[in-house]
């Protein structure tokens, strides 16, 4: 099956670059462009992306904000932020808002393509160490989690609080498994009623709350 990215960009030689990169690898289509927040969200609207490659410093509307609203539209788009700089101050707060994780815009063509992939599989950008790196630097930066945060946690079993931590610490559901010496499937499920009983959309935000709950200590 086609994954449709949009891209969205306010400079026009970063959305015909990376248009050009994802439009040669198979299975990916560029399926439109924006140029703010506020055209991106009207965009998801009319063209149903599966896929939102997400700029977060733009005029009118920034990234952030149109993360935000996509998310709480409750789309079936993923985000995925995209962005110059490998601390940027909204990255974190990207990933609280939803997006499903983020690429430095000086990525590889196939990195770029295998990025739009993972997200679009449901899975989340945790696996770069550079990911792992910016979740744990922005974490020490965010109050832990009200009493509700931690009430949640109290839902989970051990098994399922094991699993959440191992998300946290960047590896796949095969690494958990292989970790755990548990069936991968067995993984999925523990990973699928994770995110019912935290309320959360993807893995990313999974990690985000592991280490806000202080489930996970950044090193």
């Amino acid at each position: 099956m086609t994954i449709r990215v949009l891209i969205v960009d306010d400079q026009m030689m970063v959305r015909e670059g990376f248009s050009v990169l994802l439009n040669a690898m198979d299975g990916i289509e560029v399926a439109g462009e924006a140029v703010n927040g506020r055209e991106a969200i009207a965009q998801v609207a009319a063209l149903k992306p599966d896929v939102v490659l997400m700029d977060i410093r733009m005029p009118e509307m920034n990234g952030l904000e149109a993360t935000r609203e996509i998310v709480a539209a409750d789309t079936d788009a993923k985000v995925l932020v995209l962005t110059t700089f490998d601390l940027d101050e909204y990255v974190y707060q990207a990933l609280r808002a939803g997006a499903s994780g983020f690429l430095l815009k000086d990525a590889s063509a196939r990195q770029l393509a295998d990025g739009v992939r993972v997200v679009a599989a449901g899975e989340a950008l945790l696996a770069p160490s550079v990911t792992k790196r910016l979740i744990t630097e922005f974490s020490k930066l965010s109050e832990p989690r009200t009493q509700a945060g931690s009430a949640g946690v109290a839902e989970l079993t051990e098994r399922e609080t094991e699993v959440l931590v191992l998300i946290a610490q960047g590896l796949s559901n095969a690494e958990i498994a292989d970790r755990l010496i548990i069936a991968e499937s067995t993984i999925k499920t523990h990973v699928s009623r994770i995110l019912v009983k935290l309320g959360l959309r993807d893995r990313t935000q999974a990690a985000v709350f592991a280490f806000e709950t202080r489930l996970v200590t950044p090193a």
